[in-house]
């Protein structure tokens, strides 16, 4: 009787740990392409990265690192709320686009530093658009 509690302890011990890991391992079905303009669309040159995750590959610095922040994030490319209060405060013309697929669904988002709104929105995914300087204080 004792052997049976303890392989079903070790069962729920060993169940708990998988998914603790399959919530914050790299999130398959990603593939995006990252569009960063430092000094505002139209304005100078672009920079282009790609990002694929389950396994981590692509041309943006620190794939795996960027592929296991973003696996935990809820709606990483969620606009910001209607009803939202931002402050009025410029971050600089830096501009970008996230276009592809993360966990299987449909991305096109765009990323500014317009104001304190745009701004926190950006700094949240910062690991993924190099070159858009999001240092503001918002």
């Amino acid at each position: 009787m004792r052997i049976a509690i303890v392989i079903a302890a070790l069962i729920a011990v060993v169940g708990c740990g998988a998914g603790s890991a399959a919530r914050t391992a790299a999130p398959a079905g990603t593939d995006l392409k990252i569009t960063v303009w430092p000094d505002g669309r139209g304005e100078g040159d672009s920079k282009t990265f790609t990002l694929r995750c389950g396994p981590a590959a692509g041309t943006l610095p620190k794939v795996a690192t960027a592929c296991s922040k973003l696996g935990p994030m809820p709606r990483p490319f969620g606009p910001v709320s209607r009803d939202a209060m931002c402050t009025e405060q410029y971050g600089g013309p830096q501009q970008a686009l996230v276009t592809g697929k993360f966990e299987g669904h449909s991305v096109w988002a765009t990323f500014s530093a317009t104001n304190g709104c745009q701004i926190s929105r950006a700094k949240r995914i910062a690991f993924l658009l190099p070159g858009f300087n999001s240092s503001s204080n918002a």
